[in-house]
């Protein structure tokens, strides 16, 4: 029984490493537009060294060399049966998430199966190494496992989504602060977004980083703000946009309206920190049902029993 438990968790252990390491390297390699084979051959080339491209290509790791290269035919492949509809929702999940791994809708759809087919065939390896388990639990467990290594990426990404949504609408309001003085000390609108993503280091500031620069390449201020507020989902960051854009049509002082988003947006964060509070003891309820009133009913019952046990003990032949 202990040698199937480590395998268990062997698999479990390798397949989320897997998965890190390989969004690791996805990260770096959509960060940087040079390949890593040709980055190598110049290395090696400014040491002096005569290395074919054969051998700089045997010296990457083989995560990068074997598994990525998989996972992304797999994608591919999968890309072409897969409805136009799913890949534009998956599209938006990522982008929702932070596009976290920088990966495309194709290849996070292919890491669902990768996932199934990892838990569904470590699992079956477990029960015919176990040879002790009957059909219908092996079938019931290899099932169970295999649709749980289906939805863990989409529970991952549904995570990372809700995430990076509680952490933007925690810092909003005190980016609205900094906006509000900045505007009023006399700079623009621009100006007080990059002097936040200067000042700050969180999913916004980086939002608004992203948006000046997409300013400066030559998209409009209201597109790159209501990109901004679709990136996110967020229905208060969506009501600042909104705000900010009307205000600038109708020539309303700007200040102002920071200041009144600001005391809205610290108002709001406020309702929900206290909803959640609210929500605690609703969710300590399945807890304590299973761990804490167990183990009380064994401390108030087992005296009773015990005294039960005695005392009709020689009546039932015990």
């Amino acid at each position: 029984m202990v040698i199937p438990i480590l395998v268990i968790i062997l698999i479990v252990a390798g397949a989320v490493a897997l998965v890190v390491v390989g969004l690791r390297y996805s990260r770096m390699k959509q960060d940087s537009d040079v390949d890593p084979i040709l980055a190598r051959l110049a290395e090696a080339t400014q040491r002096g060294e005569s290395v074919s491209l054969e051998e700089a290509e045997l010296q990457q790791p083989f995560v990068e060399r074997v598994v990525l290269p998989m996972i992304e035919k797999v994608g591919e492949m999968s890309a072409r049966f897969t409805p136009q509809k799913l890949l534009q929702e998956t599209t938006l999940k990522l982008e929702l998430a932070g596009n976290p791994g920088r990966i495309d809708a194709a290849t996070f759809l292919a890491t669902r199966f990768v996932g199934a087919a990892l838990f569904g065939g470590g699992l079956l390896l477990v029960a015919l190494s176990a040879r002790t388990w009957p059909v219908g639990r092996i079938v019931v467990v290899v099932g169970l496992f295999t649709v749980i290594g289906f939805f863990f990426p989409q529970l991952w990404l549904q995570s990372r989504i809700n995430r990076r949504q509680t952490e933007v609408r925690k810092a909003l309001p005190d980016a609205l602060d900094l906006l509000t003085i900045c505007v009023e000390a006399g700079l623009g609108f621009d100006a007080a977004m990059a002097k936040v993503a200067e000042k700050w280091e969180n999913e916004l500031s980086l939002m608004f980083g992203r948006t000046i620069r997409e300013v400066q390449l030559g998209k409009t201020q209201r597109e790159a703000l209501r990109d901004m507020a679709d990136r996110i989902g967020l229905p208060e960051l969506t009501s600042f946009v909104a705000a900010v854009i009307q205000s600038q049509i109708l020539g309303v002082s700007l200040a102002k309206v920071l200041r009144i988003q600001s005391d809205q947006m610290r108002m709001k964060r406020r309702q929900f920190a206290e909803e959640l509070a609210h929500k605690a003891p609703v969710k300590m309820i399945i807890p304590m049902a299973i761990l804490t009133f167990p183990s009380i009913m064994i401390i108030l019952m087992a005296p009773a029993a015990f005294q039960i046990a005695g005392a009709f003990g020689p009546f039932l032949g015990g």
